[in-house]
C-alpha cells in the first residue's frame, strides 16, 4: 500500500471523511423541508395543540415581566397582560446601582463562568467518548457503567462529599469553584459516545493505516461528524452555569466572584415582597433570554440529534 507523506495526511483524512460522510448520509425525508407538502398537513394538525401547551409558559415568563403590580397579583393569574410597563426592570436595575459590587462584576462572572464550562465540558467530554468508543482498555466498561450511573445522581445528594473535596484541592472561594463542579456531565458523555459508536469502523482503521494519531483522528474526523451532539452538548453546559445558584451560595464567600442568578436572588429577597415580584420576574426574564437565544442559534444541531441519533 502506497504511504503519504506526512504533510498530506491530515488532507487525506479530511477528504476521506467527507467521502465517507456522504455515503451514509440520511437519504430519508428532511428534518427542515422547505415547502409545505398537502401530507404534512395532518402532521401539523396533531402538533398544534401540543405546541399551544408547550409554548403558554414561555408567553407567561415574557409576560409576567412586563405585567404592572396589581396584574402581578391578580386571582385568577392572566397570561396576557392587558398593559405593559418597564417599572419591573427600572426598579431592578435601579436598586443593582444601589449595592457595592456593580451590576456588570455579576454578568462578566457568568459569562465568564459559562465560556469556561462550556469549553471544558466540549474537550473532556468528547476525549472522554472518543476513548470510550474507539479505544481498548482494561475498565472501559466499568468506567462507562459508573457514568451511567452517575446521570441518575442529584447534585444536592453529593453536595457535601463535593465540598469536601473543593476545600482539599484549595479552590473555594475562587473562580473554579464555579467551574470545576459543572465540566464533568455524565449526560453529554453518553451522548457524544452514541454519536460516535455509529461513526464507520472502517474510517477509523483506515485512518490508523496511513499513519494518523488518535488524537489526529478525533480532531480531523470524529468531531466534524458529530457536531450536533457537540451543539447539543454546548447547550446543556451552558443551561447548568448560566442558571447556577448552588456554587456561589456552598463554595464562594467573596461578592465580588458571584455569579448573576446569586446576584438576582439577594435583590429580590432583600427588598419589599410585593415590588420584589415584580424585580423577580424582571430578573427571570434576564435570566431566561440568554438560554433560548442559544437553543435558537443550535436548533438545526439539536433537531439533528433528536432524529438521527448519530450517522445513518
Amino acid at each position: 500500500m502506497a504511504t503519504f507523506p506526512k504533510r498530506d495526511r491530515g488532507a487525506r483524512l479530511i477528504h476521506k471523511a467527507r467521502k465517507l460522510r456522504r455515503r451514509h448520509r440520511f437519504q430519508g425525508t428532511k428534518i427542515n423541508p422547505t415547502r409545505l407538502h398537502p401530507s404534512q398537513i395532518k402532521y401539523f394538525l396533531l402538533v398544534l395543540p401540543m405546541l399551544l401547551v408547550t409554548i403558554l409558559p414561555l408567553i407567561f415568563i415574557f409576560s409576567h415581566a412586563f405585567k404592572p403590580l396589581d396584574q402581578l397579583y391578580a386571582y385568577p393569574p392572566k397570561i396576557f397582560a392587558s398593559r405593559l410597563t418597564l417599572d419591573n426592570f427600572q426598579n431592578l436595575f435601579m436598586l443593582a446601582s444601589q449595592t457595592g459590587v456593580p451590576f456588570s462584576r455579576y454578568l462578566f462572572n457568568s459569562m465568564l463562568v459559562s465560556m469556561m464550562v462550556i469549553g471544558f465540558s466540549l474537550i473532556l467530554g468528547s476525549l472522554a467518548a472518543f476513548s470510550f468508543s474507539f479505544l481498548k482498555f482494561k475498565g472501559r466498561k466499568t468506567l462507562f457503567l459508573i457514568n451511567q450511573i452517575a446521570i441518575i445522581i442529584v447534585p444536592v445528594a453529593i453536595a457535601v462529599p463535593r465540598f469536601i473535596v473543593m476545600s482539599s484541592l484549595g479552590i473555594t472561594n475562587t473562580m473554579f469553584a464555579h467551574v470545576i463542579p459543572l465540566i464533568a456531565m455524565p449526560v453529554g458523555v453518553f451522548l457524544m459516545k452514541q454519536f460516535m459508536d455509529q461513526v464507520p469502523r472502517e474510517l477509523f482503521e483506515a485512518s490508523k493505516i496511513d499513519g494518523a494519531t488518535h488524537f489526529q483522528i478525533y480532531r480531523l474526523i470524529v468531531l466534524p461528524l458529530v457536531k450536533p451532539a457537540l451543539a447539543t452538548v454546548m447547550i446543556l453546559a451552558f443551561q447548568a452555569s448560566w442558571n447556577n445558584v448552588e456554587t456561589s451560595n456552598l463554595y464562594v464567600n467573596d461578592e465580588a466572584i458571584k455569579t448573576l442568578p446569586y446576584y438576582f436572588n439577594t435583590l429580590t429577597l432583600g427588598t419589599n415582597p410585593i415590588a420584589a415580584q415584580g424585580m423577580a420576574a424582571a430578573a427571570n426574564l434576564v435570566i431566561f433570554v440568554p438560554n433560548i437565544l442559544l437553543f435558537i442559534i443550535l436548533q438545526n444541531s439539536v433537531m439533528n440529534t433528536m432524529a438521527h441519533s448519530g450517522i445513518k
